[in-house]
């Protein structure tokens, strides 16, 4: 069963940072829309990880 940030997070705190700001990357490389509820997840969770980068290649 595929599953988002609103119905899943990895269960170790210290991988959370890591998943979300991939979850973002990937999102906007590929030009995906984001559900709101899911951007209010991504949010709360990527204001835990002031220092994470997000860096992202747009897919052509």
């Amino acid at each position: 069963m595929d599953q988002d940030p609103t119905t899943w997070l990895p269960p170790a705190e210290g991988y959370r940072c890591e998943y979300v700001t991939d979850w973002g990357a990937d999102k906007m490389c590929w030009r995906l829309s984001i559900h709101p509820s899911e951007e209010s997840v991504l949010s709360e969770n990527l204001s835990r990880c002031p220092n994470a980068p997000l860096t992202v290649t747009l897919a052509r």
